[in-house]
């Protein structure tokens, strides 16, 4: 069967829809929703963001990829991740009956807080999880004060 075929893509709940979403979308939002940008279709991982007291902290599941597939930069403030996760091409005699893991390019941009020294950022790339950790330049820090 042919990947592009309707059948391929065709999802048996799709009509289901007992909270408003499909489970097509809802799968949608929890690996990542389609975007269009210059005419194409780019994956849009989910990100989690979290802040301690010392850094921020992106994290990102990219399944199926490897450290070697991710590109991280940051330019003006913004932070961006991005890549390619390829398609399997050589199909060994294998007939399709079902094609739901996405492909393709992907791409990320999120703008840090002031104060995200990204010069002494580190990332981790572990069993599929991206891991970039941004230490908070030392102005920005909580401090106290003690009462003399």
């Amino acid at each position: 069967m042919n990947p592009q075929s309707p059948l391929a893509r065709k999802d048996a709940f799709e009509s289901m829809s007992p909270y408003g979403l499909t489970f097509g979308r809802w799968f949608d939002d929890m690996l990542g929703r389609p975007v269009e940008e210059n005419g194409g279709r780019l994956l849009s991982p989910a990100l989690d963001i979290t802040e301690d007291e010392h850094a921020f902290h992106v994290m990102t599941e990219l399944p199926g990829l490897g450290k070697d597939d991710v590109q991280i930069q940051f330019e003006n403030g913004v932070l961006t991740i991005s890549g390619e996760k390829k398609q399997e091409t050589e199909t060994g005699g294998k007939s399709w009956h079902r094609m739901e893991r996405r492909y393709g390019a992907f791409h990320r941009a999120i703008t840090l807080p002031r104060g995200a020294a990204m010069e002494t950022a580190d990332a981790k790339f572990e069993n599929g999880v991206l891991t970039i950790t941004i230490p908070k330049r030392e102005d920005v820090k909580p401090r106290t004060i003690k009462i003399k």
